[in-house]
């Protein structure tokens, strides 16, 4: 060792470097012997007991051998009295050579060291998992508050006769909705160009689907109503579409057109009359307006839709100049879906506006569910905004939501059919549309008992009722003499 008081030059520094690294070594050398030490005296007392014990079962093996009386068991228990002496003598010693409760001797500076190091991960892990949890509960928490929250949102009036008599049997587990596009100019813009309450008072349905969804979710079918459909309307509580409130009763009408029900009775007296004519048991209504339509086709920043043709209206006038692809916003939206005296339409009529009001909305619910929405909260945030402030209805939240619009997607899917009640196709004096009652019934029923609709041709493997498939059916006599073997047939 060198002499601290000496002149530190750089000799001196180089043997105090060499000195300290001999400390370190040999420091760790102690250690590692005492480790060493401490495990060859663990061995010695495991070998001790292990003696201990087999002597003991050495000496019972023994006795029970032996089967000799009181010799025997004296000698048993003076091997017991020998071996309980040698259990205390070698727990005086274990006690003596390493106090404490867990028999462990003093641990050295590196298992200390490794204890902390162990204790710091578990408490890491521990941690960890606490805050997984903790993360797991507030998003399913944050997910059933954002759930409750947006069906708060919605304007909640009664539309619903579930209890009618003219509901047919059956239809368990369907969904039928009713989805109206309402006329009304309440909290309309003048640059929407669609009017005020002052020009046009009150609302009317300028759009009345039906919407079935089967038990089994396979397919969705859609069914577009005239506007100027004439009906037999029945009484009904007269409603204010300013406060959305029901008052006295309004007698019943016929020759009427069916966008007078919604006029006349609101939502109330639009579901019985649905269920009047179909037989369906409507579960969900849902009604939007002009204004709340617009919103929704911005918030998602336009909706593409394929123009075969410009479309120019005889009132509206020229709407889209483009054709193929094009994607429609605002005002241009709202215009295609409204627009009904198009001069590319053959139909020139409701009919083709009937064919793009189905076209549309298919495309909207795709661009509402695709990844460039769902993704993007801001979009998604302002769709849900515009669609909660203008719709209203009954038995309507996000769960229902989401079942209408995952399966009316997807117009050239094949999973969803858009049709069109069957009427004459011309107006009668009234200026009315005149329903084929037969040929609507038929298509009724096709729905309410989700067998292939009127027209369709049924599956491969769905033989009609009462009729055996081909492999099946009994081979005629004929076909029975040529299987025959030709010496069964021989004289």
């Amino acid at each position: 060792m060198t002499d601290q008081m000496e002149p530190v030059d750089e000799q001196t520094q180089y043997k105090r470097k060499i000195d300290n690294t001999l400390a370190r070594f040999s420091a760790a050398h102690d250690e590692l012997e005492a480790e060493e030490s401490e495990r060859r005296a663990r061995k010695e007392r495991l070998a001790a007991r292990i003696e201990h014990t087999r002597t003991k079962l050495q000496a019972v093996v023994t006795s029970k051998i032996g089967g000799r009386g009181s010799a025997v068991a004296g000698e048993r228990e003076s091997g017991d009295e020998a071996a309980a002496d040698a259990d205390r003598s070698d727990a005086r010693q274990t006690d003596e050579q390493d106090p404490g409760e867990d028999d462990t001797p003093a641990r050295t500076r590196l298992q200390e060291k490794k204890k902390r190091k162990n204790d710091r991960a578990r408490l890491a892990t521990k941690t960890l998992a606490i805050v997984a949890a903790a993360l797991v509960f507030l998003a399913t928490g944050a997910a059933w508050g954002a759930k409750t929250w947006f069906d708060s949102k919605f304007n909640q009036i009664a539309a619903l006769d579930e209890n009618s008599a003219h509901i047919m049997p059956g239809q368990i587990g369907d969904e039928n909705f009713i989805i109206l596009g309402s006329d009304t100019r309440e909290g309309a813009e003048a640059e929407e160009n669609v009017g005020t309450t002052a020009d046009v008072g009150g609302a009317r349905s300028d759009t009345l689907m039906v919407a079935h969804v089967p038990e089994d979710r396979s397919r969705a079918v859609v069914v577009s109503f005239p506007r100027d459909l004439e009906i037999s309307r029945p009484e009904c509580e007269r409603w204010d579409s300013e406060s959305g409130r029901y008052g006295e009763t309004v007698p019943a009408a016929s020759q009427v057109k069916i966008n007078t029900a919604f006029a006349v009775g609101g939502p109330k007296c639009v579901t019985k009359v649905v269920q009047e004519l179909t037989g369906m048991k409507v579960n969900h209504f849902v009604g939007i307006d002009f204004h709340g339509f617009k919103d929704m086709v911005d918030a998602v920043d336009g909706v593409n839709v394929q123009i075969d043709e410009p479309i120019v209206d005889q009132t509206l006038g020229k709407i889209v100049t483009q054709t193929g692809n094009v994607r429609l916003k605002g005002d241009q939206a709202l215009n295609y879906v409204r627009a009904r005296k198009v001069y590319s339409d053959p139909t020139f009529s409701d009919y083709g506006r009937m064919e793009r009001q189905q076209k549309f909305l298919s495309s909207l619910l795709d661009a509402t569910l695709s990844s460039d929405v769902l993704l993007d909260t801001g979009k998604l945030s302002r769709f849900i905004d515009a669609f909660t402030r203008s719709t209203f209805g009954e038995g309507i939240g996000v769960d229902q939501m989401l079942t209408l619009a995952q399966s009316m997607r997807g117009f050239d899917a094949g999973k969803v059919e858009f049709l069109t009640v069957p009427t004459v196709g011309d107006p009668n004096e009234r200026g009315n549309e005149v329903l084929l009652e037969e040929d609507s019934q038929a298509l009724f029923d096709a729905i309410i008992d989700n067998t292939p609709l009127p027209g369709e041709e049924p599956a491969a493997d769905e033989a009609p009722a009462g009729e055996s498939s081909p492999s099946e059916q009994p081979e005629s006599d004929e076909q029975q003499a040529a299987e025959q073997p030709a010496s069964a047939s021989a004289p």
